[in-house]
């Protein structure tokens, strides 16, 4: 398995450009401790799950384009781009030159968007589900013919293109891994299974087995290789030595959320706890793991986990 780490929360990063000085030590900490994967998320707003709607936000592909002169070695990548922020030609573009000029340390995560709320705040189009769901199955197809060939040319419902040039082409051959995001089980997964290269899954052990079965049979139905399709799983994570501390933590949280809704959301314990939660995941064909933690204790639970856990793996 391996594992990424996801920075949702901009909050403890200090102000004004004392953010950089932040954001280099957390990218490079999860490099030097084996990090796969740095991620950002692809929002405006901050989101409701994470905080207030005013707390800073940095632009994503902005963020990880200074980030990739910061590091040297780790992956990076939004969690997940909105595909209707952006027209996807654009976004081919601005993804392949990231890609040229990280060294080939591009993910592509890219998503059908869900925030109506910030959508209306910025005066962007916020179709149906079902049309941004269309939408993303074009715009994945689209994204890979300007990654690949010299003039590009498609047709579609929503989107076209024509004698599209995108030079340079990204530094990884074929292309930058495509990382579908969500959980829609009749369309989206099924676009992973036509499209994707990876897809991204939240939920318990029993949510996620319950999803990858529902992508094995797209993967089926459509003549896709299940195996070919990496399995990664976004949870935040709560991880301390003293097994007293966690304990209270997670009874006054329990007090805030429906009921099973921890479970669903977050792995927590002592390091040995959390290895057992993280085998769960493994059991159950989750093969990558990308995890976020508590702004103000960010830092010393991304070495705790990289030092105790991720070694195990």
């Amino acid at each position: 398995m391996k594992f990424g780490v996801q920075h949702p929360n901009f909050s403890y990063d200090g102000q004004g450009q004392k953010m950089i000085d932040t954001l280099t030590i957390l990218a490079n900490t999860g490099e030097r401790l084996g990090f796969d994967s740095f991620w950002v998320m692809d929002h405006f707003h901050q989101i409701e799950m994470v905080g207030r709607q005013e707390e800073p936000m940095l632009e994503g592909w902005t963020t990880i384009s200074v980030l990739a002169a910061a590091t040297s070695k780790i992956r990076l990548g939004t969690l997940v781009t909105g595909n209707i922020y952006r027209h996807p030609s654009v976004l081919a573009k601005i993804a392949a030159t990231l890609d040229v000029l990280s060294r080939g340390r591009l993910i592509l995560g890219i998503g059908a968007g869900w925030n109506e709320l910030e959508s209306r705040a910025y005066g962007t189009p916020f179709p149906s589900t079902r049309e941004r769901l269309e939408r993303l199955d074009e715009a994945v197809q689209l994204i890979k013919k300007m990654w690949t060939e010299e003039r590009a040319n498609f047709s579609g419902k929503y989107y076209k293109l024509e004698n599209a040039f995108c030079n340079p082409k990204p530094v990884q051959k074929p292309y930058p891994m495509i990382l579908i995001g969500g959980s829609g089980e009749k369309h989206l997964l099924r676009t992973v299974a036509k499209y994707g290269d990876a897809c991204n899954l939240f939920g318990s052990p029993e949510t996620v087995k319950r999803k990858l079965a529902i992508l094995r049979e797209h993967c089926r139905a459509v003549g896709r290789d299940y195996d070919s399709i990496l399995k990664t799983k976004l949870t935040r994570v709560l991880i301390g030595e003293d097994d007293g501390m966690i304990k209270d933590t997670v009874e006054r949280m329990e007090k805030t959320v429906p009921p099973g809704m921890l479970k669903e959301a977050m792995i927590y314990g002592t390091p040995e706890q959390v290895s057992d939660q993280v085998a769960q995941f493994s059991g159950v064909g989750v093969e990558y793991l990308i995890t976020s933690y508590s702004g103000e204790r960010e830092l010393p639970s991304l070495k705790l986990f990289g030092e105790k856990v991720l070694p195990a793996f």
